[in-house]
């Protein structure tokens, strides 16, 4: 049996009992048809979920369906149906050199296109649910296709309908509409708006967000390279708190803060991890802190799922410990928890 650990950028995980790879959708839906009432798990580029020791009991379809389709106007940009097993940053790529906006502050995050909905990306400052459309997807309780509008997949941070109901809904295709432009988004992030050399709210030529997004991701090891232990991670391991406005006011007067329309504000996960002693570098047994950023668990060459599940523990009790808040991940578990 193949050992799942093949798959994931995480590089552990034990075998699954039947894997099969699609690239057609007549293929995809065939595969989750013969897989019946038992559990599937779909996976493309496997970076954002960590598979227990002991593998998965079931049927796991790796996707890697790129059809596209296109309807570019020459004045206001383009509608782009990708298929869901496209390459996330070969796709953003594409988007630039053709001359569209949108997508630059999102370079660099390994995964596919079908997975960038289900966790509503996002990542200096702009969310890939600003320029998606519709997202057509399998429905496995209904036994039939199911299209979702941009407000249908109530799209929270780093959250979506796909996420809160996981496993019933299977991504096709995603639809995006992009603008035909050289200038990027609103710079609203800190540390790229120092980089690019500009004032936050302003632009810059999309190429050269990109290519600042590209180095500010390869200095946090958020960049995977096959040859750089440092980088066999999932990317940031847990997602920033939101916490109420009493909740905030308890943190540290310099602890980072950003009110979020609802009133709420929304913190660092990586400030609280530093702030209550997790340090860059820190192994545990297999298992590590990269030493580029405290955010990315790392598997040192001999990690097993269990050993990176303990050092999630240990930076989680850590934070809880300190200020009283529970982190919570970003990655995706099968056949663990925290």
């Amino acid at each position: 049996m193949t050992e799942l650990s093949k798959y994931t950028s995480l590089r552990v995980g034990g075998p699954a009992t039947k894997i099969v790879q699609v690239s057609t959708e007549a293929q995809i839906i065939a595969a989750i048809e013969e897989a019946g009432d038992t559990p599937i798990l779909i996976m493309g580029g496997g970076t954002n979920v960590l598979i227990a020791d002991k593998g998965f009991e079931g049927t796991v379809i790796r996707i890697s369906n790129n059809s596209v389709q296109a309807e570019v106007d020459a004045c206001s940009g383009a509608t782009l149906t990708i298929g869901a097993g496209e390459d996330w940053d070969t796709f953003v790529q594409t988007t630039i050199a053709s001359g569209f906006a949108g997508l630059e502050t999102l370079s660099g995050i390994p995964g596919t296109v079908g997975a960038a909905p289900i966790q509503n990306i996002g990542a200096y400052g702009h969310e890939v649910s600003e320029v998606i459309a519709r997202v057509r997807t399998w429905d496995r309780k209904a036994g039939a296709y199911k299209t979702f509008s941009n407000s249908e997949c109530e799209f929270s941070y780093r959250s979506s309908v796909f996420k809160k109901n996981p496993g019933r809904y299977v991504i096709i295709d995603v639809t995006f509409q992009l603008r035909k432009g050289e200038m990027s988004l609103p710079i609203t992030y800190k540390e790229l708006a120092s980089y690019l050399g500009v004032e936050l709210e302003a632009r810059a030529l999309v190429s050269d967000v990109r290519k600042a997004v590209l180095a500010l991701r390869a200095a946090k090891g958020m960049l995977l390279d096959s040859n750089d232990h440092d980088t066999w991670s999932a990317g940031s391991f847990f997602v920033n708190p939101i916490l109420s406005a009493e909740a905030a006011a308890k943190l540290p007067a310099d602890a980072p803060r950003w009110v979020q329309d609802d009133g709420r504000v929304k913190t660092s996960a990586a400030w609280l991890m530093e702030h209550a002693g997790v340090k860059k570098g820190q192994i545990h047994n297999g298992a590590g802190v990269s030493s580029k950023h405290v955010l990315a668990l790392v598997n040192t060459g001999s990690a097993t799922a269990a050993d990176i599940v303990d050092m999630a523990r240990l930076a989680r009790s850590a934070v809880k410990d300190k200020f009283g808040i529970v982190l919570e991940p970003e990655v995706q578990f099968v056949g663990l928890s925290l």
